[in-house]
């Protein structure tokens, strides 16, 4: 039995009504309910939450999918105060213990200070920017991808606890020129080759024999 923990980051604010990432959210949910082989708990950055029990649903997953528009290059503001008030719940708490520097040497090791080691996380982006932004020359992101620019910090931040990643997905130009049956399609294929047909379906098949 593999545990999954899914993450709507995506915000009710201003013009948006986070219908997109909602949709992705009760989507994960309903494709893991759907399997014996994995439980699923979840969150909604938009409902009350209590930081000890998000806390203890890091600590109880294998795995935490992450949904999240980008606004202005970064993530939603009530996604990132929901990381910073958990994380910080959970300092010395199952989240990390320290930033991995000792006294005796504190120019090395920086970073090395999660407790999440052997669990693994996977992100979901959507943006109005198309694809090609990041892709052809001379457009906006400089051929960065999504993961290794403006998305680099929230990889990082993963590490820091100690979590490995799985293969993200974007969703490009999701404003105006919306094709939610097709993304949705191409997500469902996606949770597929990750948890079914790839490392996370052999993992669970290995660890079941044990």
């Amino acid at each position: 039995m593999k545990n999954i923990f899914v993450i709507n980051g995506g915000q009710i604010f201003g013009h948006s009504g986070g219908k997109f990432n909602k949709t992705l959210l009760d989507t994960t949910v309903a494709y893991f309910v759907e399997k014996d082989a994995f439980e699923v708990r979840y969150t909604d950055i938009n409902d009350a939450y209590d930081l000890k029990q998000e806390v203890e649903k890091y600590k109880w997953a294998d795995v935490i999918i992450y949904h999240t528009p980008v606004w202005w290059f970064q993530l939603p503001h009530g996604f990132k105060k929901y990381i910073d008030e958990v994380f910080t719940e959970g300092h010395q708490n199952g989240i990390y213990k320290s930033d991995g520097r000792s006294a005796a040497n504190p120019a090395i090791n920086y970073g090395t200070g999660g407790m999440l080691h052997g669990k693994k996380y996977m992100l979901t982006t959507s943006w109005n920017a198309p694809k090609e932004a990041f892709t052809l020359p001379g457009e906006f992101f400089n051929q960065h991808s999504v993961d290794e620019g403006p998305l680099f910090g929230f990889h990082r931040m993963n590490a820091f606890t100690g979590m490995k990643p799985l293969e993200s997905i974007h969703f490009h130009d999701v404003e105006k020129n919306a094709d939610i049956p097709t993304d949705l399609k191409r997500y469902i294929s996606h949770l597929d080759h990750i948890f079914i047909n790839n490392q996370i379906h052999h993992e669970h098949i290995l660890n079941s024999a044990n």
